[in-house]
């Protein structure tokens, strides 16, 4: 579980550090570049999926590989690495009204009371966030919309995608969807190649070998195996811990500032996450992990 959250964690500033030399949409498509083979790899020989489950399968992989990714790549560049890591920690709360929606399951009073204190916290991170020491710490309204519509995506895609993983495996339609994904991005991603200079450095490289390789393949790999290992609500904890590491790995790399304003951000958001998911388990069982 601590390893899970320090990969996951590290996500957002890794996405930053790339960032720097690649745009998003590239660097996106990049990161998939390097997870769908394997993907397809590791669920070689359990591919085979039925033709009418293939639009969903499709679908799905635009909204939550193409649409989430892309919104978050284009919400870091807008916010800053601490900023954007506690905002990308509110995708459970963007599940429990999904699974409520979907799934027709009842939200308590106290798990409304944790999403209207999470989104105040939002606030607060954004506007204690605003002034950073260069470009790459400061964060914009644009940007934190961004990270919005990546949480809301991605928390659209898990609960979406429960019932194809019941029926067809979590790795095939993983692996279908990542590649659905990527073809609806690289046409976009050559476009902005063709219209934004992109450097490819040492650091860029690494970037992009981290964010395909440990978030998204070995984060998905960790990810089923507490699922296996220990009680959902108990994995679920991961979670809680993801904004520590990444806040201060943003401190160290890019000196982002952690005012009072900011902190009490972060209380509010992990206090209404931990009233918003108590006792609900589509976010622990249901998930695939994109990060």
């Amino acid at each position: 579980m601590l390893l899970l959250a320090v990969i996951w964690g590290l996500s957002i500033p890794i996405t930053k550090l790339g960032l720097e030399t690649i745009p998003p949409l590239t660097l996106t498509a990049m990161r998939f570049l390097v997870a769908v083979p394997l993907f397809l790899m590791l669920a070689a020989g359990r591919l085979r999926v039925p033709w009418r489950a293939v639009p969903s399968i499709v679908a799905l992989g635009v909204m939550g590989i193409t649409l989430g990714n892309v919104a978050q790549s284009f919400g870091v560049q807008g916010t800053s690495a601490s900023a954007g890591t506690i905002i990308s920690a509110t995708i459970p709360i963007f599940i429990v009204i999904f699974a409520a929606v979907r799934l027709k399951q009842p939200v308590a009073g106290r798990q409304w009371f944790g999403l209207f204190a999470a989104f105040a916290g939002i606030a607060l991170v954004a506007a204690g966030s605003g002034s950073g020491a260069d470009e790459m710490s400061k964060t914009t309204a644009a940007g934190v919309i961004w990270m919005l519509v990546s949480a809301i995506a991605i928390a659209f895609y898990y609960i979406w995608s429960a019932e194809l993983t019941q029926r067809y495996g979590t790795l095939p339609v993983a692996a279908w969807n990542a590649l659905a994904g990527l073809v609806a991005i690289l046409p976009l991603s050559g476009w902005e190649m063709a219209h934004t200079p992109v450097q490819i450095t040492v650091q860029a490289v690494w970037a992009i070998v981290y964010l395909g390789v440990m978030v998204t393949v070995a984060g998905l790999l960790f990810w089923l195996y507490l699922l296996r290992a220990v009680p959902a609500r108990v994995a679920a904890s991961v979670q809680y811990l993801q904004p520590v590491f990444g806040i201060a790995a943003a401190s160290i790399l890019f000196g982002d500032p952690l005012g009072p304003m900011f902190a009490a951000g972060v209380v509010l958001i992990l206090g209404g996450l931990a009233l918003a998911v108590v006792n609900k388990r589509p976010a622990a069982e249901m998930a695939v992990p994109h990060e």
